[in-house]
């Protein structure tokens, strides 16, 4: 009601300049500029087709870059980021996890030497079995080399190889191939186990400290004074 009198109150004039002037207020406008088939395309109202393009937002007044818009994300795109996502927060709860882990296995130990009893069980179990896997691969080798042998006599001597004899040398590579297989993933855990041992006993050494040397005296203690004999000043 108030508002009524208000305007009823102002005269003519000064109403018709307040309309004028709120409708001569240009809009605020932008522009939107992406790429199109190679070419850059600029336009004051963005396509439909343009939507899930990237694109620049320029300010018509200033002719300055107000946003950055990235193109949208295809399905596949987007489960791959979210699975990138997922992994990150995975890997990154592991390593707290192997973190906290290895602190307090650290701080459970007295001294190096009951750290590396743990690691040399692990070793011995490590180096066991490559010493098996070695071991069946050579029995493997062997009896397939046998096994193509006999194979190649035959042949050789005119008469056909049983059937029995080739599902035999089939199945003998096969199993040659994944016996070989298990000794380099064998040999490869030991050379990481190696890393490991070595970055595990290098924090270990940093959480304890350094080790006193040899000869040197104990904390809060002095040497004693040596007397200086006469004359030799």
């Amino acid at each position: 009601m108030r508002s009524s009198i208000f305007w009823l109150a102002l005269p003519v004039g000064l109403i018709s300049m307040a309309i004028a002037s709120a409708q001569d207020k240009p809009a605020t406008k932008k522009l939107y500029c992406w790429n199109e088939n190679g070419q850059r395309v600029c336009s004051d109202a963005l396509p439909a087709e343009a939507v899930t393009r990237a694109r620049e937002e320029i300010s018509a007044a200033s002719g300055l870059r107000t946003a950055e818009v990235d193109r949208a994300l295809t399905e596949e795109e987007r489960a791959q980021a979210e699975a990138a996502k997922i992994q990150a927060q995975l890997d990154e709860a592991a390593l707290e996890t192997r973190r906290r882990t290895e602190q307090a296995m650290l701080l459970s130990y007295r001294s190096e030497e009951e750290l590396r009893r743990v690691f040399n069980e692990r070793i011995a179990i490590v180096d066991n079995n490559i010493r098996t896997a070695r071991y069946n691969v050579v029995s493997l080798r062997d009896g397939l080399v046998s096994l193509l042998q006999t194979a190649g006599d035959r042949e050789l001597a005119g008469q056909a190889v049983a059937a029995e004899a080739t599902a035999s040398i089939r199945s003998r590579h096969a199993d040659l191939m994944r016996q070989r297989q298990l000794q380099a993933s064998f040999e490869r855990q030991r050379a990481e186990l190696d890393v490991e041992i070595a970055d595990i006993l290098q924090r270990y050494r940093q959480m304890k400290g350094p080790a006193p040397s040899e000869g040197a005296p104990a904390p809060g203690t002095e040497p004693a004074a040596t007397a200086t004999p006469p004359g030799s000043a």
